[in-house]
């Protein structure tokens, strides 16, 4: 369980008690079906604190080989209504539990419905609706994972 205290008016001045993790796959932890250079050590550093799921529509093929041997549950989605999909996920988890990390349009009802959301903008870029939809923009996934393992920073970025 991650815990963090947000001082002043984000989302009421509340404590977040997160326990799950909750990526998107292509776009967000990898790039062209690989993982971005630094993120399995975070999972692993993260999964400490976090229950890790992975959900995808896997559009390279190539998400369980990849995230194999790593802490993370994989959930590949089928085609079609993906976002509703990520969004009823990450409710069934409890979104008030989750964080959610992506950069597709299909990610931005998900990072509505947790109770932390944040959008990477990285190499295939970010859809608009979900920057709008995010608590936080981040410039790399390396970043944002970042954020999780050092509270502070959340704090800092977050607070009123």
């Amino acid at each position: 369980m991650l815990t963090v205290e947000i001082p002043g008016d984000f989302n009421g001045g509340v404590r977040l008690s997160l326990a799950h993790l909750v990526l998107d796959y292509n776009g967000t932890i990898a790039e062209d079906g690989a993982l971005i250079l630094g993120v399995p050590e975070r999972l692993a550093q993260l999964a400490e604190l976090l229950t890790i799921h992975v959900i995808t529509a896997d559009t390279h093929g190539s998400a369980a080989e990849k995230l194999a041997g790593l802490p993370v549950s994989l959930h590949i989605l089928p085609p079609g209504a993906q976002s509703e999909a990520k969004a009823a996920f990450v409710r069934e988890l409890g979104a008030d539990q989750c964080v959610a990390i992506g950069n597709g349009r299909n990610d931005a009802t998900m990072l509505q419905e947790t109770a932390l959301g944040l959008v990477v903008i990285q190499a295939e870029g970010a859809a608009q609706i979900t920057v709008a939809a995010a608590d936080i923009v981040s410039k790399s996934i390396e970043d944002a994972l970042d954020l999780l393992l050092h509270p502070k920073r959340l704090i800092a970025t977050l607070r009123n």
